[in-house]
């Protein structure tokens, strides 16, 4: 399915979006008669928030155009005013589809994040007692989280998807899952002590050198 519903940004206070161009390419409508569609009915629009736009050159040359982001509420709205060919019914279908899907995850995320503050604060008091603990312990340990549960380091991340207070706020709803599970490992292992290599080893899937007593 097409991209047809985006964020703002990656964080968990991003706004799902659309835009005109992606309303005349789907619609088989001008930029030109959905732009002037806007104009007319900015009233009406402006009843489900701010009429947010952005002055862009497209390509990064030629003439600046206007790029009005559309929330779900104008979108749908903006779509009432628009004819109901067979091609606009599909598409009026797959926008709702997707606006709701966006929500539906970012609503995840955020109920992700509030349920795993108690085990973020158990790992905190894990860190504190752990016998190999330094001022370092707690940034390993979370960066190591983040790596294995998105395959990225959190540098990455923020440069790929935005910059946010914490990293954990940039994770999709399936990597948080998995960096909850994670990180009750992760306690587990830092309160039996072993050490940061032993918990790495067991975290990535990585080898485990177990080094044997001779006998006798």
């Amino acid at each position: 399915m097409l991209n047809l519903v985006f964020y703002t940004d990656s964080t968990l206070k991003a706004e799902p979006y659309t835009t005109p161009e992606i309303i005349a390419t789907n619609t088989g409508t001008k930029r030109r008669s959905v732009i002037d569609l806007i104009t007319r009915n900015k009233k009406e629009l402006e009843q489900f928030g701010i009429l947010r736009f952005e002055i862009v050159k497209i390509n990064g040359r030629g003439r600046p155009r206007k790029i009005y982001y559309l929330n779900e509420q104008q979108a749908t709205t903006l779509m009432t005013f628009l004819d109901n060919t067979p091609q606009i019914k599909l598409f009026k279908v797959a926008l709702v589809k997707q606006f709701y899907e966006m929500r539906d995850e970012l609503n995840k995320r955020n109920l992700n994040r509030a349920m795993e503050k108690p085990i973020k604060r158990t790992l905190t008091d894990a860190i504190k007692d752990w016998k190999c603990t330094n001022k370092h312990a707690y940034s390993n340990i979370n960066r190591l989280l983040v790596k294995v549960a998105t395959g990225l380091s959190i540098q990455e991340l923020k440069k790929s998807r935005g910059d946010a207070p914490t990293a954990l706020d940039l994770l999709t709803s399936e990597e948080q899952e998995r960096y909850k599970g994670l990180e009750n490992k992760a306690i587990a292992y830092i309160t039996a002590d072993f050490d940061y290599s032993l918990i790495k080893a067991l975290l990535t899937g990585g080898k485990i050198q177990v080094v044997k007593e001779m006998e006798g």
